[in-house]
Formats: C-alpha cells, structure tokens, sequence
C-alpha cells in the first residue's frame, strides 16, 4: 500500500520529504512524494536557496498520479511544511481524491508552524488555513507542543493541560492526538516527552534529552511519518507511539555521537526498519 506525503524537500539534510520518505520506504510503504518546497538546506541555517511551488504546481503532478489508475492503493495521505497558503486547497483536494478512491484512507496533518525559541516560522496566512482547515480534515494530527498551544488557543504547562488541550483538538475533527514533543513545567532537562491523546485515552512516553544546541530539525517530520506508518500497521495508536518513539531516540542516538546539524536518518536506518520497545507509553 502506498501513502501520498506532501511536505518540503532539501537537497541537503534531512526535513520534509527527507525525513518522511526513505523512513517509511524502510517500514515497507510505498510512498509517494509531491514537493511542497525544494531548497538547497532547512532555513536554521539562516540561508537558503531555491524556491516554493506553486498551488498549479503540485496539482499538475498529482493529476499525473492519479492518471496511473492507482489512487485507491493509497492509505494515507501525510502533511507537513506547506510553504505557501495557497498549497492548502491543493492539500484538501488531494485528501478528498484519495478518501473517494479509498474510503478507509486516513489524514495525517503534522500542522508545521512554529516552535518555543523560535515562535512562528510560517506567514499568518498559512497558520490560518492549518487551523481553520486542515485540522479540521485530518483524521491524525501530530502538532509539538508550541503549535499544540496555538491550535487549541491554551496554554500547556501541566498534564492536565495537555488533556483540556488535547480534547479542544479532538472537537475539530482528529480523532487522534499525538504532541510530538512535551515538556511539562515540572520536567527537568533531562527528559523530552510525547503526549497521546485517541480513544485509549491519555499516554505520556518519556525519553532522555540530548543537550543539542542547535536543536535538530527534522525530529517532528521524522515522527509524524514514524507514527503513521507502525499505525496503519497495527491499528494501535499506543503501540505506533512507542515504536516510534524508539527510533527516533535511536536517531538521535546516531546524530548526537556523529557531532553536526543532521539527523543521521540513513545511518540509523536499522533501528527504524526493526525497532525495540525501549520506551513505555504510561496512561495519565
């Protein structure tokens, strides 16, 4: 089965497409990438070169897709970096393409927006159409906990939090929840967490953190597409969670021991393939 992955692309590094695509194709999918962006490098570094596609763009290729016959072997449809707002009538078209030629296709939006440190990193405009509209649509939504805040217009600093925003979320559609990062008020430096929201109620998953500086980029990308891809397998949202949480603990393994800017994704690529069970999903 294939999945349909709209996101960014670099020439160099690991974001986007580049952090979803070869991380699926490891756990057996099919992936079908559209390029939302293609840059010569993520913008942490500060500068960069290329250009955003236009909304014309992408709906030509993906018209070409879906002349090969083949729409209703796709799964899923996965959302990241969007690059301009116009990209998003694209995005609602492509998932409603793939729901009517697979009914059972899921929506995976990883709404890309900002982060604490850095705030927003996308136009008012594109932030306007994630909230307004693709969380509305997606069936699976993987937002870390700044965009978390914003999507559900609260403050997250307790579990208790985390539960109200996670429900607020849950009321415009999605009917899983995952922060792919969290770190309540109370919690050390020590440890990075994830929380879970679906309807086997509230998981926390807790991993040690690497003192990266500068963070990785490319970890939240990572995630989303690790976590569709052991869901669509098992069905079990908090098997998905751990089994990915593995991974990409065991990327960061990698990249913190090999030094630099990357995440170390193809070194890596046997802890995605075949992962262990390290971390424990706790309900809360």
């Amino acid at each position: 089965m294939a999945i349909l992955s709209i996101q960014s692309h670099v020439a160099y590094g690991h974001v986007g497409n580049r952090a979803a695509v070869f991380p699926l194709e490891r756990l057996g999918y099919d992936v079908w990438p559209i390029n939302t962006v293609q840059f010569s490098n993520h913008t942490g570094y500060g500068s960069w070169t290329g250009e955003v596609f236009t909304s014309a763009h992408l709906s030509l290729v993906w018209s070409g897709v879906k002349a090969r016959g083949r729409v209703g072997d796709c799964e899923a449809v996965l959302t990241g970096y969007l690059g301009a707002a116009e990209v998003g009538h694209f995005i609602l078209q492509a998932v409603d393409d793939v729901k009517a030629a697979h009914p059972g296709a899921l929506y995976c939006c990883d709404p890309v927006m900002g982060d604490f440190g850095t705030g927003f990193f996308v136009d008012e405009a594109i932030s306007d159409f994630i909230i307004g509209h693709a969380i509305r649509s997606a069936d699976i939504v993987t937002p870390n906990q700044f965009e978390a805040e914003a999507i559900s217009h609260s403050v997250i600093e307790s579990i208790d939090e985390a539960k109200r925003a996670c429900e607020a979320i849950h009321e415009m559609g999605p009917s899983i929840v995952l922060m792919t990062s969290f770190k309540p008020a109370d919690q050390g430096d020590s440890a990075i967490s994830m929380f879970l929201s679906s309807k086997e109620g509230f998981h926390i998953l807790s991993t040690p953190e690497f003192p990266l500086d500068p963070p990785l980029s490319g970890a939240g990308d990572l995630s989303s597409a690790l976590f569709l891809g052991h869901y669509l397998a098992c069905k079990d949202p908090v098997s998905a969670l751990e089994s990915m949480a593995d991974s990409v603990y065991s990327v960061f393994e990698r990249s913190y021991s090999d030094g630099g800017r990357e995440l170390r994704i193809v070194q890596a690529q046997e802890s995605i393939a075949v992962p262990q069970r390290r971390f424990e999903a706790k309900k809360v």
